[in-house]
């Protein structure tokens, strides 16, 4: 990858465990598997340049099969091996990438992800070099501790959920990763914690993740 460019690290390493042994990557929606969904629209974004796909041991030869089948997945150059946490995982990603501009970080399980919502991520990140796609929260949140007992309900208009994509200048998500140590759950989070500002930037309610059998229903509707 030249330097200048897009890349897309897509995460796909997950091992399905709340799927009742369904492989939710390779789950039918609407007719085609979720995650060639995905590797359908970062194909067809013009500003991404390279596709890098991350997978579990146990499916990645079915990627390999299902990419080789696909003749228009011509940015996807690389399919590799994830490791044992999903921060692991992107860690491989991004040790396939030598040099570039922007590095764009997408959940596999986040099938109904638009062009829109990648072009204004990469936008978004002009201003710090570091955003995140999110939501406003609807649902009020109640803060407990291990005995289920409320100890403050948070104020909802300063709450977000987070989704991907999440979009970083290369050299800050190369030296977070490299520097920076501790168990997280997204990668804003380890760039937060390495000092860097991270911009929010409007999601789609829309861009669910996939983690359990009845969003793979729920998904299907919204495509209707």
């Amino acid at each position: 990858m030249s330097e200048g460019k897009v890349a897309a690290i897509i995460v796909a390493a997950g091992d399905s465990q709340r799927m009742n042994g369904v492989d939710k990557m390779f789950a039918p929606l609407g007719g085609r598997p979720v995650l060639a969904r995905v590797l359908d629209t970062f194909q067809s974004c013009k500003k991404i340049d390279h596709i890098i796909v991350v997978m579990h041991s146990k499916n990645i030869e079915d990627c390999r099969r299902m990419v080789a089948g696909e003749k228009s997945w011509e940015k996807v150059k690389d399919i590799c091996l994830g490791g044992k946490r999903r921060q692991d995982s992107v860690a491989e990603g991004l040790k396939r990438l030598k040099e570039g501009a922007w590095v764009v970080i997408h959940d596999g399980a986040r099938p109904l992800v638009t062009v829109d919502i990648i072009e204004r991520g990469l936008e978004a990140a002009k201003e710090t070099g570091a955003a995140i796609a999110a939501v406003p929260v609807i649902d009020t949140i109640k803060l407990v501790k291990d005995d289920e007992i409320v100890r403050q309900t948070l104020p909802r208009q300063n709450l977000r959920a987070v989704q991907t994509p999440q979009v970083f200048r290369y050299d800050v998500i190369k030296n977070t990763y490299k520097f920076t140590t501790g168990d997280v759950t997204d990668d804003a989070a380890l760039v937060e914690k390495a000092g860097y500002k991270v911009k929010l930037y409007m999601g789609s309610y829309d861009n669910i993740k996939i983690t359990a059998p009845d969003d793979l229903a729920v998904a299907e509707a919204l495509l209707k």
